[in-house]
C-alpha cells in the first residue's frame, strides 16, 4: 500500500491507491468528489488500509476532511505502529510519545495496540483508555511488574496478548494479567534465544528448571487457546500444570524449551492438540507438528476476539 507514483506535488491533488485483497480502489482527491460531505466512519474505513505513518503525516494535509477525520477516533480503533518503532529504531520516548498521542484521539475506543519499546508511561495511558482494549501486543517493552499491578485490571475484555522478550515482567506481573483478564485466549510469552541472554535459559549454563511462570499461566489463565512459551525456563512439571488445567488449549508453541522432558503420556497429550512445536521442533519437517501454520491460527483467535 503505498502513494501513487504519479502523484503530483499539491497535496490536494494526491489520489491514495487502497488495495483490499484483488480489488483496487483509487479515492481522488482532484474535485471528482464531495469529500466535506462524506461520512468520517466511510473515511475511516478507507484511510485505516494505510500505515499508521501514512495517515498522520500525509492525509491531514490533503483537505479539512481529511484531517477531522484522522484527528477523529475512527482511524485509530487499531493502532498498529509495530514497523514505525522497528523502522527507525525508535526510543522509548518517542514511542510512547506516539501512543499516548494516537490513543488520545481514540477518545477511549481503542481495541488493538501493537508497539514496540513500549514503556511504563505508553502502557499506563493506554490502561487508561483501555476498557475496550481487545489486543495488546507490546513485544520488547520495558513496562516493569509494578506498572503492570496497577493497570491490569483495566484491560479486563484483553483476548490477546503479546509480552515476549519483556524481561522487566516477571512472574508478579503474568499473575496480574491473569487474575484481572478473565477473557484472555492467546499469550505469547516468548523469551530470548540462549545466545542473546545466556543467564535466562537453561541450556549449557547449569541452571535448575523455573517452573513458576508456567504454573501461575496454568493458574490464573485456564481459558487459554493459544500458546506460546519459546525458550522459557520451565520443566515438564510446569508443562503438565498446564496441560491440565488450561483445558481449553488447542496451540502450543515450546520451542527451545530444553528442560522439558517428554515422558510418558505428555508427548502424547501434546500432539493431541491440534497445533504443537516441541521443543526440538524443525520448521522444515512437516511432521514435527500437528495441525496448521500458526499465523493462520493466530490471525483466526484475533479475528474472533474483534467479532466479539
Amino acid at each position: 500500500m503505498s502513494m501513487n507514483n504519479t502523484t503530483p506535488s499539491n497535496p490536494k491533488k494526491q489520489c491514495l491507491s487502497v488495495v483490499n485483497k484483488d480489488e483496487v480502489v483509487v479515492v481522488d482527491g482532484g474535485g471528482g468528489g464531495r469529500w466535506d460531505s462524506l461520512n468520517p466512519e466511510i473515511l475511516a474505513l478507507i484511510f485505516t488500509r494505510l500505515s499508521a505513518e501514512e495517515r498522520v503525516g500525509v492525509l491531514p494535509v490533503v483537505c479539512k476532511s481529511f484531517a477531522a477525520c484522522v484527528h477523529g477516533p475512527y482511524c485509530w480503533a487499531e493502532i498498529d505502529i509495530d514497523q514505525w518503532c522497528r523502522k527507525m529504531d525508535r526510543t522509548g520516548f518517542q514511542v510512547d510519545s506516539a501512543v499516548r498521542k494516537l490513543a488520545r484521539r481514540t477518545r477511549g475506543t481503542v481495541r488493538r495496540l501493537s508497539a514496540f519499546k513500549v514503556g511504563d508511561p505508553g502502557f499506563a495511558y493506554v490502561a487508561n483508555c483501555g476498557r475496550f482494549l481487545r489486543v495488546l501486543q507490546i513485544p520488547m517493552s520495558d513496562v516493569t511488574d509494578k506498572m503492570v499491578e496497577r493497570h491490569a485490571i483495566s484491560f479486563e475484555n484483553m483476548a490477546v496478548l503479546d509480552i515476549s522478550y519483556c524481561l522487566k515482567i516477571t512472574c508478579k506481573g503474568l499473575e496480574s494479567f491473569g487474575k484481572n483478564c478473565k477473557t484472555l485466549v492467546h499469550l505469547r510469552r516468548n523469551m530470548p534465544l540462549p545466545e542473546v541472554l545466556p543467564s535466562y535459559n537453561v541450556n549449557g549454563t547449569g541452571i535448575k528448571p523455573d517452573d513458576s511462570e508456567a504454573m501461575i499461566i496454568a493458574d490464573t489463565m485456564p481459558g487459554l487457546q493459544h500458546l506460546e512459551l519459546c525458550y522459557g525456563r520451565f520443566g515438564h512439571v510446569g508443562l503438565e500444570a498446564i496441560l491440565a488445567k488450561c483445558t481449553a488449549l488447542t496451540h502450543l508453541d515450546i520451542r527451545g524449551c530444553w528442560s522439558v522432558k517428554l515422558d510418558g503420556d505428555l508427548e502424547d497429550r501434546c500432539y493431541r492438540l491440534q497445533e504443537f512445536k516441541s521443543p526440538w521442533h524443525d520448521e522444515f519437517d512437516t511432521e514435527a507438528s500437528s495441525g496448521s501454520d500458526s499465523d493462520g491460527a493466530n490471525a483466526d483467535v484475533e479475528s474472533s476476539s474483534d467479532e466479539d
